[in-house]
């Protein structure tokens, strides 16, 4: 019956001259098998199972020729889906490529032995069955040292990276867990350097409203502007992951981020009353949606907000974004992945939803207190558009613009008013945190005049130059490289492991690692093993893309560790920032492989 089933299309095709299309794929073309040799003693099988296709979990088989001494060692197989078969009724299957490690009992000399694999599958587009096979690989398997053979087999037994971890479970795992998982991490994401900042744009959209608003207005501002933002983060990753071209990368270029900023700016001037966003009426027409509509917190408005956020404000990767993303790009499976990520990006706008709903009904409704919350929103938009501005402007000139706005607030705060005996309690506490905030304005001004970039420690620069040379602190320093023929190059000029680190500067994250973990002493001195290089890719030109597709990869913050014959340690890519502590344990375990 099995056999019938499987020569009905070509009986088909005597009568029926359709196109190539119509006809299905031979069982070589629906399941690629290949086997390679990943060390003396351990082999790695691979499926690549075509889309519409599955393999039989119980079909597969291995086996060396018999009169070989050689042994298969017991093995597992990947975790599989259950699918109720038309023929066997529930069986295990797999729908997406697989891989298998066989560890083999063998001899430590030269050998050649005929390794064959037995599987089975179906056709789910097609509605048919091939029969049984089985694929013979003749090998040869060079001879090795037991040392050098367990050296080499705990690399390759080494756990997967994160985001391929979680590319895995996307071909494995049902669509309920997978969805859970995302959701659940997009709740982690939320409070990242790349989200967080979208926590005040919408506060400040609630403000908007002024006494007007109602927890129930403020639930339905937040649940547009976080589905805006969501399936703004769903397309673009879709894209991205079907393309292989980080999509919002192409956005953070200077005259939209500066566009962005001074939108912000222009909104945070409203909120301290200086004016009302009233023009002519036929310009009016024409921005209404961009800004009267965001100072009234209407829905179209809002949504473009949200859209343009998640966009703009927050391009940096993550390992579960990775992951989605290498899952979309290697399986071709749009909706899952899109699901994944849709359910990542709703995480991520969960404590957005509840912070902005809370707004709805803790905000006071009428009086001063709404000018004075106004007027702390209108400086957090200020410091958002400060913020984005150091993606494109020298790390010097970000330090006076942030003196220059903790000044001001000061200001504000009464820091130069004078305190009489009848002031009240609240006055002195707010002349005091505003001389506070004057005197570390003042820092960053001069940090800022003497060439520093680092907005936490202002004076870092100016104490560095009392210090006799050879005692400051020095950050890791890297070689920097253009392109994937230099990268090559240098690993080739390396007589030890390699470090290559994906950094722009519109890349948050990458600012974070490069002014404090690769300034950590105890990182700096762990990197000396390694040759570190850094491929700054703020362009993202043709020869920075051409790199990315070469290794798989999306963009920054990512980064790649090589051993000294060029081949990269997968196991051990990281995405997204890790702290001091986390990175040099990383570092450890990568330079472990080579003692």
């Amino acid at each position: 019956m099995l056999s019938l089933a499987f020569l009905i299309p070509a009986k088909a095709d005597l009568f029926d001259s359709s196109s190539d299309e119509a006809m299905p794929p031979t069982q070589d073309e629906a399941f690629q098998f290949t086997l390679d040799v990943d060390t003396p003693t351990v082999l790695s099988a691979r499926f690549a199972v075509a889309p519409g296709n599955y393999l039989y979990k119980d079909k597969i088989k291995f086996e060396i020729q018999a009169e070989s001494p050689i042994q298969i060692l017991p093995y597992d197989l990947p975790k599989s889906k259950t699918k109720d078969d038309e023929i066997f009724g529930p069986t295990e299957v797999y729908l997406h490529d697989i891989n298998i490690s066989l560890s083999l009992n063998r001899s430590q000399t030269e050998q050649a032995i005929t390794f064959i694999a037995h599987y089975q599958g179906c056709s789910e587009t097609f509605n048919i069955c091939y029969p049984p096979t089985k694929k013979s690989v003749e090998l040869l398997l060079p001879a090795y040292t037991a040392t050098n053979d367990n050296s080499v087999s705990t690399q390759a037994k080494q756990p997967l990276s994160q985001q391929d971890q979680l590319a895995q479970s996307l071909a494995q795992d049902n669509l309920f867990k997978v969805l859970l998982s995302f959701f659940g991490i997009g709740i982690l994401l939320a409070f990242t350097p790349c989200v967080f900042p979208m926590i005040p744009i919408l506060s400040s959209i609630i403000v908007g409203e002024g006494e007007h608003i109602t927890t129930r207005r403020a639930f339905t501002l937040s649940l547009v502007y976080v589905l805006a933002m969501s399936v703004t983060y769903t397309v673009a990753g879709l894209l991205t992951g079907l393309l292989g071209a980080n999509i919002q990368t192409m956005l953070q270029n200077p005259w939209i981020i500066g566009s962005f900023s001074a939108l912000f700016v222009i909104l945070s001037l409203s909120m301290f009353g200086l004016y009302e966003l009233q023009l002519p009426q036929g310009l009016q027409d024409r921005l209404h949606q961009i800004s009267h509509q965001q100072k009234g917190g209407k829905l179209a408005g809002v949504a473009l907000m949200g859209l343009l956020s998640g966009l703009i404000v927050g391009p940096c990767l993550a390992p579960p974004l990775a992951g989605a993303l290498i899952f979309i790009g290697q399986q071709g499976d749009p909706i899952l992945g899109a699901s994944a990520l849709f359910a990542l990006s709703m995480g991520m706008g969960l404590p957005l939803l509840v912070i902005g709903t809370s707004a709805g009904s803790l905000l006071p409704k009428a009086g001063a207190w709404m000018d004075s919350i106004k007027a702390v929103f209108g400086v957090l938009m200020l410091g958002l558009s400060i913020w984005l501005l150091e993606r494109i402007i020298p790390g010097w000139m970000a330090l006076l613009l942030w003196g220059s706005l903790f000044i001001v607030s000061a200001i504000y705060l009464g820091a130069l008013n004078t305190l009489t005996l009848s002031s009240n309690s609240y006055e002195k506490l707010s002349k005091g945190l505003g001389i506070i905030i004057l005197i570390y304005g003042a820092l960053l001004i001069v940090g800022g005049a003497s060439g520093n970039q680092n907005v936490w420690q202002p004076l870092q620069g100016i104490t560095s130059a009392s210090i006799p040379a050879g005692q400051s602190q020095q950050g890791a320093k890297f070689k920097q490289i253009a392109n994937l023929a230099e990268l090559e190059q240098a690993i080739a000029q390396s007589n030890q492991p390699v470090m290559l680190d994906l950094y722009a500067d519109w890349c948050v994250e990458c600012k974070t690692m490069e002014m404090t973990t690769f300034h950590d002493p105890a990182v700096v001195a762990t990197l000396a093993n390694l040759t570190l290089l850094q491929l700054d890719m703020t362009d993202n030109n043709d020869e920075h893309k051409a790199l990315l597709k070469q290794f798989g990869i999306f963009g920054p913050p990512t980064i790649l560790f090589f051993d000294p014959q060029g081949s990269e340690y997968k196991q051990h890519r990281l995405i997204g920032t890790l702290n001091a502590s986390d990175f040099n344990a990383h570092i450890t375990a990568v330079l472990a492989i080579e003692e």
